[in-house]
């Protein structure tokens, strides 16, 4: 079996001008659902072999709380960050491992959620999760045809 998750970052803080986009931190919105996603997660019985991450703050700091909860170290790699739909797939099959977790950025992982789902994710939410699960287990497969079973949860 190969499994993908996908999570948009959790909430944002913009209230500090003068941060770069990329160094923004976690608001406390985003501190409290990252944690309770994370462990959701983990409670669904998902088992990630790698944890593969934007660099950016939030986004980090998100992958972070999935990576106490599923104890699997978080692999940051630059070309998630802003990435889009395809980037984020070929990411997540170059590791090559069956089961990746990938913490991104909105429209990118909205767009590949979107793809997945055939059009039923039409929005990913700030911290959102999306599961998507196929029986093959090879990339090639899961990137060639559609999901067998799929899931958003949502911290709202």
């Amino acid at each position: 079996m190969t499994r993908l998750v996908l999570v948009r970052h959790a909430k944002s803080d913009w209230g500090e001008p003068g941060i770069d986009d990329h160094d923004r931190p976690l608001n406390a919105r985003g501190m409290k659902d990252a944690p309770v996603m994370a462990r959701r997660l983990a409670a669904l019985g998902f088992r990630a072999e790698a944890i593969l991450s934007s660099t950016a703050l939030r986004a980090v700091t998100t992958a972070d709380y999935f990576s106490g909860a599923l104890d699997v170290p978080v692999e940051q790699q630059k070309r998630l960050y802003g990435a889009p739909a395809k980037t984020l797939l070929r990411a997540a099959a170059e590791r090559d491992a069956r089961s990746v977790v990938v913490v991104a950025h909105h429209p990118g992982i909205a767009v590949l959620a979107s793809e997945l789902s055939g059009g039923a994710i039409g929005h990913m939410p700030t911290c959102a999760v999306a599961l998507f699960e196929w029986e093959a287990d090879s990339w090639d497969v899961a990137t060639a045809v559609d999901p067998d079973r799929w899931e958003l949860q949502t911290p709202r």
